[in-house]
């Protein structure tokens, strides 16, 4: 993953924060976004899959993080939630 496909991964599971755990894992973006082109190289790549475009988010996409791409993003110390990742 490239250092901006990481730091929207991890924005999309809610790092950092005190708790140093994953509390969600979603992303929404347009196309023609920066963003949107970086979210369908990680679909492309197998580290994301991609919902839409979503009426209720306005025509934008919803793209969800697979446990490979969820891994690749956390930083030493970090976890992701049991509830969200059995």
């Amino acid at each position: 993953m490239t250092p901006q496909q990481i730091a929207l991964a991890r924005h999309a599971l809610g790092l950092p924060n005190k708790h140093r755990q994953s509390f969600r894992n979603w992303f929404v973006t347009s196309d023609g976004c920066t963003d949107f082109l970086e979210w369908e190289a990680m679909v492309k790549d197998g580290l994301a899959r991609r919902r839409g475009p979503m009426e209720v988010f306005g025509g934008d996409y919803l793209y969800h993080l697979n446990r490979s791409g969820a891994d690749a993003a956390l930083k030493d110390g970090e976890s992701l939630s049991r509830e969200d990742w059995p």
